[in-house]
C-alpha cells in the first residue's frame, strides 16, 4: 500500500530523482516508526539511525528529519509530496509550512493555492475537487482553520470538518516568534474567544501536525526553536540547501538523512550550468576601478543580448515559450546601487536604451519605491519590462527566477561570487530541463548561468576546481555512494540459448539457486563442435528470413556440411574425432535450440525510391525587437566552471570583410544542409535584409553596424534559419516511395557485460528493491520465458512490466536488448534502442516503458513514430508477410500495476 502510494505521486506529480528518494525514505522511516504526540523520541531515533547512520540527532523536542536539496531542484514540490503521502498513507491531515521571510512565505501561499500556475498539487486527484483549506498568517484570526466538534453551531460545519480534510497552516516565522505590541504576546498566541485558546494552543494540541520547514537553516536560533518546539507536532520536516546554522560560528545539522548538492543538480542536469566570462586578452590592472565597473556592465549588456537571440531562436525551434532574459547586477551598498541606476539608465550607457527598465532593490528603499521594486520582481519572470536588477544583499532565500542568465559581482571576492547565495538566484532552468544536446543547433547558453567577472576570473576558476566547490560533483564512495566500497565486477551475460550449447553461465552469488538451464553435449570435442555451429549460424543471418528457417532440415544439412569441414582433424591424427552422424545431430540440436530460444528481430533499411524536394514559403522576421546586439571591441571568454569547457562569444578581428552586409549572415546561412542558395538567394537575402535594418536602426554608423554583424554573424544567422524553418516545406513520399530491405532475418544474441557491485547477489525479478531508486544497482534473475538468464532494469516499472510479461501464458520469450542488439534510425546518425522485445504466440512486441510526464516529450513522440514505422515494415515485409506481425506500444509506467494484463496493457497503448 505505501509503495503503491509513493509511486502514485512520484507519477502523478512529476518528481525528479531527488525527490523520488526523499519521499521514499519517508515513506521507509514511517514504516519503521509510529507518530503520536506521545511517541518515544529516543526509540524512535535509534530505529532510524539502524537505517540512515548519518542522522545522530533529532535536535527538536520531536522527531525531526533534515532534507538536503540544492537551489533549483525543487524543495516546494517536495513538499506537496510530502504532504499528499502523509495524507493518503493516512498519516495526518493537519500540517503547518513555516516560512523564514514574506518573500517565501508569500511563494508558498501562491503555490499551494489551487488554480495558480505552479500549483504543487496539480494531479493529485484527491484534491482535485476538495483541495486543502490554505490557512495563512493573515487569515486565521477568522477562525478559518478551526475543525468545531460536533455540537457546535458553528456555520462551518460539524463533525471536524470545513470544507476540506486537509487543512495546511503556512505562517512566516515571525508570525509566531515576535511580539506585536511593548508588553503583549504575539497575537497567534493571544487568546480567541471563538475556541477559548490561542490559534497557537489549539494547533500544539492537535494530535496529527506536521511541522514543514522551508529553508529551516534559519530557525536554530533560540528563539525561533523554542516557538516550534511549542506546536508540539509529530513529525517535522526540514529543507534546506545548506543545513547548518547561521552566524560566523556555524555548526552543521545532526539530523540530515538525505543530501542532495548543487553540484550534483549541476552534473544531472536538473539546474543551469554555471560560467565565468572575461574580455579576451584583457588585464582588469590596466584600467581605473570605475572604468573596470563600465566595461564589466557593457560586456553584460553584449551577453545578455546574445542570450535574448539564443532565447528566441529556441522559442522558434522548438514552440517552447518566449523567455525573455535579465541581468543581476550586486551593488557594494545602497548608495552604490543608486548611483549604478542612474549611470546606467543614462545617456552614457547605451544611450538610455535602458531608462524605465531597471529595479533597484534594498532595505533602504520604502514606500511606493520599494513596493513597485517588488512588485517587478515578483513580475520578472512574465511581464519582461525588466532588464536589469541592481540589488544590495536583499535576494536571498526564497526569491530565484529561471530567467536570470546574467551576473555582475561589482567588487566581489571569487569567494562570495561561489555561493548559492549568489548563483542560486539563477540557477533554476526556464523549462523545467536543460535543452542543449551539442552540435551545431547547440542552445547551450539557454542552459547556462554566466557570470561576467573581469577582475575575478582566475581567481574564480581556481576556486571552482577546489575540493568541496559547489560546482563539483563529489563522489561518495560506500554503501549507497556512487561508487562501491568494495569495487566492481564485470559479470558477463550469455544470453540461454549460448549457456545450452556452450555451458558458459555467468558468475555472480545466487545464480545456481535459480537452476539454470544445462550443458547437453558429451565431451568437450563435441562442445567444439557446438561452438563452431554457432559461429556457422552467424554467416547465416544474412541467408536466412528468421531463425525460424534453421529447423529445415536442408539449412541444417548445409551447416553441418561447414560445421564437419571446420572441426575435422589435422591429417595422421584420430584423436578427438567426432562421427559424422554425431556431427548432424550437434548442429540439429544447436539449430533447434536457437530457433527457440532467440527472437528474431529482423535488420531492416529504409531508403527512398526518389529525390525528396523542398522549398521554404516566402515569410518576413517577427521578434526582430529581441536584437540588441552592439559593437565589442575584444571577444568574451566564456569558461564553464564544471566541465572547464571554454567559448568564445564574438569572432576574431581578422575575420574576411564582405562587401554587402547582408553577405556576414548569408555566409552562415548557405552552411546548412537544408538551404539550397540558388534555389533560395532571394529569401535570404530579403531576411538578412530585415536584420541589417534592425541593427542599423539602434546604431549610429556603418562600422558599428559592421562589427556587430562580423562578430554576432553566426547568432545572428542562427536566429534567421530558427524561423526559416517554420516555413520549410519538403515532399512528402508515399509507403509505395520507399524501398525496404531486410539486411538480416535474425541476429544471434552476444552477451551482455555489466557492472555489478562485488558481492551482490542476484535478486528474484518477482521481488521490489527498497527503495525504489535502487533498482538500477541491482541484477535480477530467475525468470522463465527470458533469452537472458540475468537482467538489470532502470527503473522499477520496467521490474514490474518484466513480471507480467514473465507470467503471461501467451508469452513465448522476451528480452531487454542489450546495446546495438536491436536499432531503430529515428532521426540522422541516432538510433532508438526499445526497453523491451516479446515474441507470444501470435505477434511480436515492442514495448517501451516511460514516465507519464515524459509521454509528450518530443524526443519520446519521434521514437515512437519511428518504431511504428519500423513495425509496419516488419510485418509487411518479414517473411514476405507469413511471420507474427509487429506492434509497438508506449506504456505509462503508472498503469503497470499487479492486475495488469499484457493484453490489456498492449490494447490500451498500442501506437500500431
Amino acid at each position: 500500500m505505501s509503495d503503491r502510494i509513493v509511486r502514485s505521486i512520484c507519477q502523478r506529480l512529476s518528481l525528479r530523482k531527488p525527490q523520488t528518494d526523499s519521499l521514499e525514505i519517508l515513506a521507509d522511516v514511517l514504516k519503521q516508526t509510529v507518530l503520536s504526540k506521545d511517541s518515544d523520541i529516543t526509540a524512535a531515533l535509534e530505529v532510524i539511525r539502524d537505517t540512515y547512520s548519518r542522522v545522530e540527532s533529532f535536535e527538536h523536542a520531536f522527531p525531526s528529519l533534515c532534507f538536503e536539496l540544492a537551489t533549483g531542484v525543487g524543495k516546494t514540490r517536495l513538499m506537496g509530496a510530502f504532504i499528499a503521502y502523509l495524507y493518503l498513507a493516512g498519516k495526518s491531515r493537519h500540517f503547518f509550512l513555516l516560512a523564514p521571510n514574506k518573500t517565501i512565505y508569500d511563494k508558498l501561499i501562491t503555490d499551494f493555492t489551487a488554480g495558480t500556475p505552479k500549483y504543487v498539487f496539480k494531479g493529485i486527484a484527491e484534491f482535485a475537487a476538495k483541495p486543502p483549506l490554505i490557512v495563512t498568517g493573515d487569515n486565521y484570526e477568522s477562525g478559518i482553520g478551526i475543525r468545531f466538534d460536533a455540537n457546535s453551531n458553528s456555520s462551518y460545519g460539524g463533525q471536524g470538518e470545513f470544507f476540506s480534510d486537509v487543512h495546511i497552516n503556512i505562517f512566516n516565522v515571525d508570525k509566531i516568534n515576535k511580539e506585536e505590541g511593548p508588553r503583549g504576546k504575539p497575537r497567534m498566541k493571544r487568546l480567541q474567544e471563538t475556541i477559548g485558546e490561542s490559534y497557537y494552543a489549539y494547533l500544539s494540541h492537535l494530535d496529527d501536525l506536521v511541522l514543514l520547514m522551508d529553508e529551516a537553516h534559519r530557525y536554530r536560533a533560540s528563539a525561533g526553536a523554542s516557538a516550534i518546539d511549542g506546536l508540539k507536532p509529530i513529525l517535522g520536516l526540514e529543507l534546506t540547501a545548506t543545513p547548518k546554522t547561521v552566524g560566523a560560528r556555524s555548526v552543521p545539522f545532526r539530523n540530515v538523512i538525505y543530501d542532495y548538492t548543487l553540484g550534483q543538480a549541476m552534473a544531472d542536469g536538473f539546474v543551469k550550468e554555471p560560467a565565468v566570462a572575461t574580455r579576451k586578452d584583457f588585464d582588469p590592472r590596466s584600467v581605473s576601478e570605475q572604468e573596470l565597473e563600465r566595461i564589466k556592465l557593457e560586456d553584460a549588456v553584449h551577453y545578455h543580448d546574445h542570450v535574448a537571440v539564443e532565447l528566441d531562436r529556441y522559442h522558434h525551434t522548438s514552440g517552447a515559450p518566449k523567455i525573455k532574459p535579465f541581468i543581476l547586477v550586486v551593488a557594494v551598498n545602497t548608495a552604490d546601487a543608486s548611483r549604478l541606476r542612474t549611470f546606467i539608465e543614462s545617456e552614457d550607457f547605451f544611450k538610455r536604451r535602458f531608462k524605465g527598465k531597471v529595479a533597484e532593490v534594498h532595505s533602504a528603499l520604502r514606500g511606493e519605491e520599494s513596493d513597485d521594486a517588488t512588485q517587478r520582481l515578483l513580475a520578472l519572470e512574465t511581464d519582461g519590462r525588466t532588464e536589469i536588477v541592481i540589488h544590495v544583499n536583499k535576494l536571498k532565500e526564497g526569491w530565484d527566477v529561471s530567467n536570470l542568465y546574467t551576473i555582475v559581482p561589482l567588487r566581489a571576492s571569487a569567494s562570495d561570487i561561489l555561493t548559492e547565495q549568489t548563483l542560486g538566484r539563477g540557477l533554476r532552468l526556464p523549462f523545467g530541463k536543460r535543452v542543449s544536446k551539442g552540435g551545431d543547433d547547440d542552445f547551450a547558453a539557454v542552459d547556462r548561468l554566466t557570470v561576467i567577472a573581469h577582475d575575478r576570473f582566475d581567481d574564480i576558476i581556481a576556486k571552482a576546481r577546489e575540493p568541496g566547490s559547489i560546482v563539483m560533483k563529489p563522489l561518495e564512495i560506500g554503501e549507497g555512494g556512487d561508487i562501491p566500497g568494495t569495487g566492481s565486477v564485470l559479470v558477463t551475460a550469455p544470453s540461454v540459448a549460448e549457456m545450452i550449447v556452450t555451458g558458459a553461465h555467468p558468475e555472480i552469488s545466487g545464480f545456481s539457486e535459480a537452476k539454470p538451464p544445462t550443458f547437453v553435449f558429451r565431451s568437450p570435442e563435441e562442445g567444439k563442435a557446438a561452438e563452431v555451429t554457432l559461429d556457422v549460424i552467424r554467416r547465416y543471418e544474412r541467408k536466412l528470413g528468421s531463425a525460424e528457417a534453421l529447423r529445415d532440415k536442408d539449412v541444417q544439412k548445409q551447416i553441418a556440411d561447414e560445421v564437419r569441414e571446420l572441426v575435422q582433424p589435422a591429417q595422421g591424427t584420430l584423436e578427438g574425432v567426432v562421427a559424422a552422424p554425431r556431427i548432424n545431430e550437434i548442429v540439429g540440436k544447436v539449430a533447434e535450440t536457437v530457433a527457440d530460444r532467440i527472437i528474431s528481430i529482423p535488420q531492416i533499411v529504409v531508403l527512398p525510391k526518389k529525390h525528396v524536394t523542398f522549398t521554404f514559403e516566402d515569410f518576413d522576421l517577427v521578434s526582430l525587437d529581441t536584437i540588441n546586439m552592439r559593437p565589442i571591441d575584444e571577444g568574451l571568454i566564456i569558461e564553464d566552471l564544471r566541465t572547464q569547457a571554454r567559448v568564445t562569444l564574438a569572432r576574431a578581428p581578422d575575420d574576411p570583410h564582405e562587401s554587402h552586409p547582408e553577405d556576414y549572415l548569408v555566409r552562415y546561412l548557405i552552411e546548412r544542409n537544408e538551404i539550397d542558395y540558388d534555389a533560395h538567394a532571394a529569401l535570404l537575402y530579403k531576411l538578412a535584409g530585415q536584420v541589417v535594418v534592425r541593427v542599423g536602426s539602434y546604431l549610429t554608423d556603418d562600422a558599428e553596424v559592421e562589427n556587430v554583424l562580423l562578430r554576432h554573424g553566426r547568432e545572428l544567422a542562427d536566429f534567421i534559419f530558427a524561423q526559416m524553418m517554420e516555413h520549410y516545406r519538403e515532399t512528402v513520399l508515399d509507403e509505395d516511395d520507399y524501398e525496404v530491405r531486410i539486411t538480416r532475418g535474425f541476429t544471434l544474441l552476444q552477451a551482455q557485460p555489466m557492472n555489478v557491485i562485488q558481492g551482490l547477489k542476484m535478486r528474484d525479478f518477482q521481488h521490489a528493491v527498497t527503495p525504489l531508486s535502487e533498482t538500477r544497482k541491482q541484477v535480477f534473475g530467475a525468470f522463465t520465458k527470458c533469452c537472458y538468464p540475468l537482467q538489470k532494469f532502470d527503473t522499477d516499472p520496467e521490474r514490474r512490466l518484466a513480471v507480467t510479461i514473465d507470467r503471461d501464458p501467451s508469452v513465448e520469450k522476451w528480452l531487454k536488448p542489450g546495446r546495438n542488439q536491436f536499432r531503430i534510425d529515428y532521426r540522422s546518425g541516432e538510433a532508438y534502442e526499445p526497453d523491451f522485445v516479446v515474441e507470444t504466440d501470435s505477434a511480436m512486441l515492442i514495448l517501451e516503458v516511460k514516465a507519464q510526464n515524459e509521454l509528450g516529450d518530443p524526443l519520446v513522440k519521434a521514437k515512437a513514430v519511428a518504431a511504428t514505422k519500423w513495425c509496419r515494415t516488419a510485418t509487411a515485409h518479414v517473411q514476405n508477410g507469413t511471420g507474427k506481425p509487429w506492434t509497438y506500444a508506449l506504456i505509462p509506467d503508472d498503469k503497470i500495476i499487479g492486475s495488469s494484463t499484457l493484453a490489456g496493457l498492449v490494447a490500451k497503448f498500442r501506437k500500431s
